[in-house]
């Protein structure tokens, strides 16, 4: 099998290696052709229409400038074989996904994250043609164990693991990329940013030194790559719109999984099969048909309730505790509770809470300062930086969903959920049942 040149809308041409494409061309790889990168986000952007089959080749492509600019700058010296892993690990690092993405890992926690199941790992990783192919090299094997979440640490190899998907990675500078693209945003980074990678400690690490001295623009420039990610969090990631679709098509896997559907099931799914998957084989499930059919049509929940972090840190971990993580069945029961007072069904009520950290993990990125080992770049206590953190976190929220079915209901909803939650609806009367 020989390499191939394809054209990218982000990076133009990507330069392809023959185990590349033997890799790309397997059943399990082409699945993600079939799973948006954005999960329901095209509801409010309708340009968000990228798979995560894309933002794979994008993110092979971004593994192989970052190996070449540690090479020419850091005197790296890799292998051929762990220059072929690297690149291999970074087309397969979205594999294990689900349809919807990030939708049911983050947003109901229903499923463990798609790169720390174990089961998942050994679904893609060690069956099927995809496992056959990376078995049958030794960059192929390699590969493998720098995606495997039993791995603690990369060993000696940590730094390839880092490249892949550490914290300003090859992952990250593709979606930055490739998510504005495709909504319409116009943030962009300077490709200058390539310059700083450096290995340290076994780490992949920014450094922010030359000749002995501080270099403020390197801290510039890699301050607007954490405000870039910001702005897609506030504009894309946490767009309420886009959480009232995510929660909606949870709630039909909810009611599947409920009525006996599996993991393994949805590993073999897209976002387009799930739908008629799903209707077709649990559709009498818990009001999944009509979530389904809804979520189809774009008759999306509205908001009838919603909290801030203006409520203090330990209301959020009370909140958080309670119901993103559904400790004893509470976001459960409270929603069939509000459903209850408002004489409808719980499938029509939903919560969604945020998780607590809303930390920008990018923030904590090893940065080199003039010694060995690399320090965190949260610790240069940049007063830009710990803005960016803190607004993150600001994006926190707690809201209350409501089905069109029962939007004539959307005042008394809110003083009901208000009851329920112990606190005061922050959503302002003239929003409730608002969306874009």
């Amino acid at each position: 099998m020989r390499g191939k040149k394809l054209r990218d809308p982000i990076h133009g041409d990507i330069q392809l290696s023959a185990p590349e494409v033997e890799l790309l061309d397997t059943p399990q790889m082409q699945r993600l052709r079939g799973i948006r990168q954005l999960g329901a986000a095209y509801y409010v952007y309708p340009g968000a229409q990228h798979s995560r089959f894309e933002h794979s080749l994008g993110t092979c492509w971004m593994t192989r400038r970052i190996i070449s600019a540690l090479e020419a700058s850091n005197g790296l010296q890799l292998s051929a074989v762990e220059r072929q892993a690297a690149c291999l690990a970074s087309l397969a690092h979205d594999v294990t996904h689900i349809p919807f993405g990030h939708t049911f890992e983050d947003e109901r926690r229903l499923t463990e994250k798609h790169d720390r199941s174990q089961a998942r790992y050994e679904y893609f990783f060690e069956r099927g043609a995809m496992a056959e192919v990376l078995e049958d090299s030794e960059a192929g094997r390699l590969a493998r164990k720098l995606l495997d979440p039993t791995v603690q640490g990369g060993g000696r190899r940590q730094y390839l693991r880092d490249i892949v998907s550490g914290t300003i990675c090859a992952d990250l500078l593709d979606y930055l990329k490739r998510d504005n693209y495709y909504c319409g945003l116009k943030y962009e980074f300077d490709e200058r940013v390539f310059h700083y990678f450096r290995v340290a400690d076994n780490r992949l690490a920014l450094d922010l030194m030359q000749d002995g001295l501080f270099r403020r623009d390197a801290l510039t420039e890699i301050t607007n790559l954490l405000r870039i990610r910001y702005m897609l969090s506030e504009r894309v990631y946490y767009h309420h719109a886009k959480i009232a679709a995510g929660v909606m098509i949870s709630k039909a896997v909810e009611g599947a999984l409920g009525a006996s559907l599996t993991d393994q099931e949805l590993c073999r799914l897209t976002d387009h099969s799930l739908i008629h998957y799903l209707d077709e084989h649990y559709g009498q499930a818990a009001g999944v048909s009509e979530l389904l059919s809804d979520f189809a049509s774009r008759r999306l929940f509205k908001r009838c309730y919603m909290l801030t972090r203006g409520i203090g840190e330990d209301e959020v971990s009370r909140l958080v505790a309670k119901y993103h993580f559904n400790r004893d069945n509470a976001r459960t029961e409270a929603e069939a509770g509000i459903a209850e007072e408002l004489g409808t069904e719980p499938h029509r009520v939903a919560i969604y809470c945020a998780p607590e950290g809303m930390a920008l993990k990018e923030a904590h990125v090893p940065v080199l300062l003039g010694r060995d080992r690399p320090d965190s770049l949260a610790e240069l206590n940049s007063d830009e930086i710990e803005t960016l953190k803190k607004q993150h976190r600001a994006l926190w929220k707690f809201y209350v969903f409501l089905s069109r079915d029962v939007s004539d209901r959307l005042d008394r909803a809110g003083h009901v959920c208000e009851d329920v939650v112990g606190l005061p609806n922050e959503l302002p009367r003239q929003m409730r049942g608002e969306l874009l």
